[in-house]
């Protein structure tokens, strides 16, 4: 092997490959991060066997090969090399020799003869704006449990709906659901992608403005874009049948500015207790909107927020945290908050935005 190519590109995607390698002491070869030099490609491929993924970049390759290199080394020796020019790579008695203009560098290789194939994921294609869709991820990942006790509920399930693909996640205290539209109809039943998997897709492909093109398996999902191939391993399970634990109706309603609200739990936290709760209290016919919370060793708070209240007098206790959690979805600068009696979810709605909706439960007292 030998080649050349942009120290930036190359430094760039050893940086998004090594996120997916393996700790694996079984396996050995997972810790490395396989370069495949041909024709006009360099690939680096890198998986956990949870996740897989393989990152093309230009090259002038004077001789084709494939080597193995430990991603922790390769990801510590780029994050200190700078500049702009070109760097060659020469495969030399099975080690890697990194020559810049700076530097002469010789890399230890392991052994690649093991190194597991990235598979090719084939079945129900789609094609989408790569923003749009790790927009709907990042609206609810973190809704997910951290927990793999129940793996069903700790995953991304994502299921289409007419010309809509519909992104759910829970973990039974809280529930995140985020639409967005797309450009034609699906037949496949739902997928469920683990919560871990969930945030290195964000990570490879949330700052990429171009198409990606999914396509779904069975027990594999895949994202192709120009330079980039994931792959991720879904959940055999059912998710939750979510919709029966959404109320139909409310019967109080609070129409807050975000700003006002965060602001208001953010006071509120200072004093809530070790298992952050904070109670509303909702009065619409005295036009009170009140977030209290009290610590025995810190003292107590009461914080009036402005808004448009209608329906009946409702006092809830929720953890707070789980309602901070969703502003990272919302976008309008207005809530819609709707709720039932003491012991009922909240639903939290951004005003003109029907694509987003958030479920929090009540804690008891």
């Amino acid at each position: 092997m030998k080649l050349e190519c942009s120290i930036n590109k190359i430094k760039n995607s050893l940086i998004t490959v090594d996120r997916i390698t393996g700790k694996n002491l079984t396996l050995p070869v997972l810790n490395s991060i396989l370069w495949v030099a041909s024709g006009k490609v360099l690939k680096l491929r890198s998986t956990n066997l949870n996740i897989g993924i393989e990152v093309s970049i230009p090259a002038k390759i004077e001789k084709e090969g494939v080597v193995a290199i430990r991603g922790d080394i390769l990801s510590s020796l780029f994050s200190v090399l700078s500049g702009d020019g070109e760097i060659t790579f020469e495969l030399i008695d099975n080690n890697l020799s990194v020559k810049t203009k700076s530097n002469s560098i010789l890399l230890k290789s392991t052994p690649h003869e093991d190194f597991p194939t990235i598979p090719v994921v084939s079945g129900e294609n789609l094609t989408v704006p790569a923003k749009k869709f790790i927009n709907g991820i990042k609206s609810v990942y973190y809704s997910a449990a951290i927990s793999e006790i129940k793996p069903e509920i700790g995953s991304v399930y994502i299921y289409p709906e007419n010309d809509l693909l519909v992104f759910v996640s829970t973990d039974s205290f809280r529930l995140a659901e985020k639409k967005i539209k797309i450009k034609q109809n699906l037949s496949f039943d739902g997928i469920l992608i683990p919560f871990k998997n969930a945030t290195e897709i964000i990570k490879v492909f949330d700052s990429l403005d171009e198409d990606i093109k999914i396509t779904l398996q069975k027990n594999q999902i895949s994202f192709l874009t120009k330079d980039i191939y994931l792959t991720s391993r879904v959940v055999d399970g059912n998710f939750p049948d979510y919709k029966q634990i959404i109320p139909k109706t409310s019967t109080t309603e609070a129409v807050v500015l975000k700003q006002d609200f965060i602001s208001s739990l953010k006071i509120s936290n200072i004093f809530s207790d070790k298992f952050n709760q904070i109670t509303l209290n909702i009065k619409p016919h005295e036009k009170v909107f009140e977030i209290n919370s009290k610590n025995i060793d810190v003292g107590e708070n009461t914080t009036n927020i402005p808004g448009a209240l209608s329906g009946e007098a409702v006092s809830a206790n929720f953890n707070y945290k789980y309602i901070l959690d969703c502003f990272q979805s919302i976008d309008s600068d207005s809530l819609n908050l709707q709720l039932n009696d003491n012991n009922k979810p909240m639903i939290i709605h951004p005003v003109g935005d029907p694509s987003f909706m958030y479920l929090v439960m009540p804690m008891n007292k």
